[in-house]
């Protein structure tokens, strides 16, 4: 099938197909006669499988190893396991982060008058060094 159709099926775009394509991650087939890429159901499910490690935030070498993983029968589910729970501890981190900025950003609005004069402590504290 065409990168169009191989990208509507995985919900991915064209553009994000052509990348994954081009750096390896699926290995479509050279059309001899059209000189375009034919991707294969095989292709379509592992591109459905890097869309939806992308969406739990894997990186790109991520992805290379867990699709290294998926392939490779003789793995173990620890190795699969160790990977995610380093993801979910990476997750949680970003979480306190976002909390901490969320905690300044409200103590900010909350002492900001939000009138007519131009005394802002948000514009205050953003202008510090």
């Amino acid at each position: 099938m065409n990168i169009g159709k191989a990208a509507k099926l995985s919900n991915l775009t064209i553009k994000a197909v052509r990348y994954y394509a081009n750096i390896g991650l699926v290995k479509p087939q050279q059309n001899i006669t059209t000189g375009y890429r034919d991707y294969t159901d095989d292709e379509v499910s592992k591109l459905k499988f890097i869309g939806k490690a992308r969406k739990f935030d894997f990186s790109i070498d991520e992805c290379k190893e867990l699709l290294s993983l998926y392939e490779d029968k003789n793995r173990t589910s620890k190795e699969v396991k160790k990977i995610t729970l380093e993801k979910i501890s990476q997750i949680d981190s970003k979480l306190r982060d976002l909390n901490g900025l969320k905690k300044e950003l409200s103590f900010l609005a909350n002492n900001c008058q939000g009138d007519d004069r131009p005394n802002c402590p948000i514009l205050e504290e953003l202008s510090k060094k």
